[in-house]
């Protein structure tokens, strides 16, 4: 028995594919917002001001640190998505087998 070819807009349309659709997007969208605005604050601050031209500790000024912890951020951030990817897999199994 031949299984039956879904069209996108019948996928589009079923309600669990547009909770997958609302769960990933109020996931990915303030994740995204962090992620450029934290990104961005730090050629705005040392390009504006002199707030992290600061000593930290010994020569190493508050830019450095700041610079550094964008590297944290982005490992943190890529390891709650990974997590957070494998819940919409499951979510999209669901959707799959509800449409074999």
């Amino acid at each position: 028995m031949k299984a039956k070819a879904w069209s996108y807009s019948e996928v589009a349309q079923s309600s669990k594919f547009q909770a997958l659709l609302a769960r990933k997007k109020s996931f990915l969208l303030p994740m995204s917002i962090f992620f450029f605005a934290y990104y961005f604050v730090l050629p705005i601050l040392t390009s504006y001001t002199t707030v992290l031209n600061t000593p930290a500790f010994s020569p190493v000024s508050w830019a450095w640190v700041f610079a550094f912890s964008q590297f944290i951020m982005t490992w943190v951030l890529c390891s709650i998505y990974s997590r957070k990817a494998n819940a919409y897999d499951a979510m999209v199994e669901d959707i799959r087998k509800e449409l074999r």
